[in-house]
């Protein structure tokens, strides 16, 4: 699996320890200091099962067909090239395999002013983005108050 924009590693360590034994995790971010605090963080969980992965934002420099879950927490909106980027994604991914969005909402009165400026794009307009670029939304789920939780599959 992969957790794209993986930030502090939170998530790809728990992920980690999750696929154990034999799964792997790519942890993909822009930062080379988050790519180094994933790597020392595994490492001194004994975790071998992490490969951290550097990317400019818009290739997730991923094997193709490598992945059977893509993972996306507070990420997508950072896409400044959002064809790009999920092509990458879409290339990395087996057939069938799911990609996991969950952002942040963006709706107007009830979203507060700095998190509207901060947002790219809303739920709608991340859907059809994703669609375009070939995937499938399969599933919706309302889990959290200020954020969407959306599950595509690459056919």
């Amino acid at each position: 699996m992969a957790d794209v924009g993986a930030g502090t590693g939170l998530f790809t360590l728990l992920f980690a320890q999750a696929v154990q034994p034999g799964g792997r995790v790519y942890a993909v971010d822009i930062s080379q200091a988050f790519i180094e605090h994933i790597r020392q963080s595994a490492k001194a969980r004994g975790l071998d099962n992490v490969t951290a992965v550097l990317t400019d934002g818009t290739d997730t420099n991923l094997p193709d067909a490598s992945v059977d879950l893509v993972y996306m927490s507070d990420t997508y909106h950072h896409f400044e090239h959002p064809g790009e980027t999920l092509r990458s994604i879409r290339k990395a991914l087996r057939p069938g395999g799911r990609m996991v969005v969950i952002d942040f909402e963006r709706i107007p009165g009830v979203t507060s002013p700095q998190r509207i400026q901060h947002v790219r794009a809303d739920k709608q307009t991340a859907i059809r983005e994703i669609e375009a670029a070939g995937f499938r939304l399969i599933e919706e789920k309302k889990l959290m108050r200020e954020n969407y939780f959306v599950v595509f599959q690459r056919p």
